[in-house]
Formats: C-alpha cells, sequence, structure tokens
C-alpha cells in the first residue's frame, strides 16, 4: 500500500515537473519569436549643437537592440542585440562584447545559435549579401570566406583595416550537444545606405559606396 502511495506521488510530481518545463520552454519560444520580429526603429535626425565636434557613442547596456541582420540568399533575418550571455543569445543574434558596434569601422562581430537564428548559415556561399540594418544606417555586406575553427581562436575577431562583418555559430550543425568547433562567416562591406529621418525600415536614402 504504502508502495503504490509514493509511486502516486512519483507520478504526480513527474507531471508537475513536466508541465512547468513545458510551460517554461513555450516562454523561451514567444519571447524570442517576439524579439526576431522586432521593427527596426524609424531614423532620427542627429542632434547637433554649434561647435559640437562629435562624442563616442555611449555603451549600450545588455540586451539592448543594436540592428537587424539578414541573409537574402538563405532566408534569413534576426534582431541583433548587445552581449553573447545566454539570456541575450536565447532570444536573438548577439553582439559579441569587445568588437565594434555595428556602423562602427573594424571588424563586428555577431553571434547566433546553430540551431534557432543562424541555423540558415550552413547553407551561406561565397559571394552572398548579409545586410545589417541600424536606426540610422544600412550597411551591405559580401560574404567572403567562411571557415571552421576551434573554440579558442578567436583570431577571427581580431581588428582589421577593412569594414568587416564576422558571425560566429557553434559547428557541426546537426551535433547533439555542446558542438565542438565554430562555423565563421566573414564578410566585406560592399555600401552603405543613410536611413531617412522618420522613415521605417524601407525608407533609405544618400547611397555611398566604400
Amino acid at each position: 500500500m504504502r508502495r503504490d502511495v509514493l509511486l502516486r506521488w512519483l507520478e504526480r510530481g513527474l507531471l508537475a515537473i513536466g508541465g512547468v518545463l513545458a510551460v517554461w520552454c513555450a516562454v523561451v519560444l514567444i519571447e524570442a519569436r517576439y524579439t526576431n520580429n522586432l521593427p527596426v526603429p524609424s531614423a532620427k535626425p542627429a542632434p547637433s549643437l554649434p561647435g559640437d565636434t562629435g562624442s563616442p557613442a555611449p555603451t549600450p547596456s545588455r540586451g539592448a537592440w543594436l540592428a537587424r541582420i539578414e541573409a537574402p540568399s538563405v532566408d534569413m533575418s534576426a534582431t541583433v542585440l548587445e552581449g553573447t550571455d545566454d539570456g541575450t543569445l536565447s532570444r536573438g543574434a548577439g553582439h559579441i562584447e569587445e568588437t565594434p558596434i555595428p556602423g562602427q569601422p573594424g571588424n563586428v562581430g555577431i553571434a547566433g545559435h546553430r540551431d534557432t537564428v543562424f541555423r540558415p548559415l550552413r547553407h551561406i556561399h561565397v559571394g552572398d549579401a548579409l545586410n545589417v540594418t541600424t536606426s540610422d544606417h544600412v550597411y551591405r555586406y559580401r560574404v567572403a570566406r567562411t571557415s571552421i575553427v576551434g573554440p579558442d581562436d578567436v583570431y577571427v575577431l581580431d581588428p582589421t583595416r577593412e569594414p568587416t562583418l564576422t558571425l560566429v555559430t557553434c559547428y557541426p550543425f546537426e551535433f547533439v550537444g555542446h558542438a565542438p568547433r565554430r562555423f565563421i562567416v566573414q564578410a566585406q562591406l560592399a555600401s552603405e545606405e543613410a536611413r531617412a529621418p522618420g522613415a521605417g525600415e524601407a525608407g533609405l536614402a544618400g547611397k555611398a559606396g566604400r
């Protein structure tokens, strides 16, 4: 009798745990979908004062919206947030700390999970387009190379003279568990376009190539 009671309580406990886990997974998926579908903010004119020579942009807070990245050839579109902690990467792609912020010169690093936002990268090819839209510009890149490296090969994020975009995700894409390697996509800036003040995602002005 006592054994039957214990088994009944164990069964109820396991069902309760399963229900909690199911709700938690649903919340995570809903939040990730919501974040990934966040619209690009309307462009705003940059304020200026007489004699203002410009100042460094403030460091964004963790989890803040930075940009939208798109790879049309593989039907990839993801929101880029600041940081690469687990909470941020569960919601979207993450800007790698200590690399330039999207729109700044140098080697911009962005990471994403291979089984969510960056999964389409397994089909990316050299020459494909990568577009990064910030609140005031659209930066158009072309994939220059892809590579597979070890998790400690951080040289791929070294500073570059030319404006560069480096995407990092785990590899192999079909690996179960913690993948042992990293898949790298590096792209060079082809052109940039300023977004018209007050325009939404489609509003562009002033085309300039580099």
